[in-house]
């Protein structure tokens, strides 16, 4: 059986899950020897802060204070964000680590994989994938690339310098454009691949000390020289031709980078297999970040609307919460309690102890699993 199938069969509550994925995560820390911290966020959910920005800052860090050695591992997955704040979060592993090793289970793109390019250590296994990390852009309602459009300029000037002429189509495009925007594009890569070319030349090149071919010592111009080599084919757009693109293990051996296979080791394998499957499961309990260590743990969560408060019988402590049909977008008032079945608030439905209702509206079936989670994450109790 799968591991994915295996935790879906126990019905574990938020609860029992939580307490899988500290102790996945205890079995990670003791097999490395070393610390280890997450941070992950959910790739899937588009209607959420899911990219890397500055209100992660307070959350890392202060779970980084819980750790004590001068080691440690993080488990990473992330769509991305701001180069800036990788430069930040970096800097406070550093202030307290000598050695930094990072984990990818999934996937960790752009501002993910400078992240990654600051460690001693990159852990994937064949499922795994980095990204480009061209700088994205948006300017006047629109993202783009940095380097294409970059390299979109340097072709019509290179065309119109070979015809000794502008082509007319590229003159409304040209005066659409500032001096400022095309340096911005020029300053946002630049500090990509600043960035990358530092970490991987004082980090991951540390040990990097004689040729394996010649056995002669390395020098830090060579290890400069390599470090920016790999920037560049990573900020490479035409190369990978959309920042989505996912790089994998032999793209980046094939990019001169020495990349540990976990999954060739069975034990490790499992414990990043099983935490990053729980983490997952995690994430359907509406938490769209999350950030912890094997003892202390904070999540972002989307809010959950609740009712005003009623007046009801000593004892009786029910909620409310309103849910929206899937298929025809009719609003459910969706009832609860965590102490004993109340009388039904008029218009309410109780929660199926299955999880699913029929729409009263389109008659479809919805599945509230996931707000089952959430209710029951954030009171810390169990809806009767």
């Amino acid at each position: 059986m799968s591991v994915y199938s295996e935790y879906i069969g126990k019905h574990l509550s938020f609860e029992q899950l939580v307490g899988e994925r500290k102790h996945q995560l205890e079995r990670i820390a003791e097999l490395r020897g070393r610390d280890v911290i997450v941070y992950a966020s959910d790739i899937s959910s588009k209607n959420c802060p899911n990219s890397i920005d500055r209100s992660d800052l307070l959350p890392f860090n202060d779970q980084l204070s819980v750790l004590k050695g001068d080691a440690v591992d993080i488990i990473l997955q992330t769509p991305g964000g701001l180069a800036e704040v990788v430069e930040d979060l970096v800097r406070s592993i550093r202030s307290k680590f000598e050695n930094v090793g990072v984990i990818v289970p999934g996937m960790a793109y752009s501002a993910g994989t400078i992240f990654a390019m600051a460690a001693d250590e990159i852990l994937m296994s064949r499922s795994s994938s980095l990204g480009p990390i061209d700088a994205q852009i948006v300017s006047n309602g629109k993202r783009f690339s940095a380097d294409a459009f970059l390299e979109g300029l340097e072709k019509i000037k290179n065309e119109a310098a070979k015809n000794n002429m502008l082509n007319i189509a590229y003159i409304p495009i040209l005066q659409s454009i500032s001096p400022g925007e095309i340096q911005h594009c020029e300053n946002a890569q630049s500090f990509s691949k600043t960035l990358v070319t530092d970490w991987l030349r004082q980090y991951k090149f540390k040990l990097w000390v004689k040729h394996s071919s010649t056995g002669k010592p390395v020098t830090e111009e060579e290890k400069k020289a390599k470090a920016e080599k790999i920037a560049v084919e990573l900020c490479n757009q035409g190369r990978w031709l959309t920042h989505g693109r996912s790089i994998k293990i032999d793209d980046l051996k094939n990019l001169g980078l020495q990349i540990t296979d976990y999954s060739t080791n069975s034990d490790l394998f499992d414990a990043v297999n099983r935490y990053y499957t729980l983490l997952q499961m995690s994430f359907d309990a509406n938490i769209y970040k999350l950030y912890e260590t094997p003892t202390s743990q904070i999540y972002k969560a989307l809010n959950i609307p609740t009712a005003p408060q009623m007046s009801m019988p000593a004892g009786v402590m029910p909620l409310c919460v309103e849910h929206q049909c899937s298929q025809c977008g009719n609003v459910q008032v969706v009832q609860f309690s965590f102490e004993q079945t109340p009388p039904t608030i008029l218009g309410a439905i109780l929660f199926p102890a299955d999880n699913l209702y029929k729409c009263k509206n389109c008659q479809t079936e919805n599945d509230i699993a996931g707000l089952r989670k959430q209710i029951e994450s954030q009171a810390n109790k169990k809806i009767s």
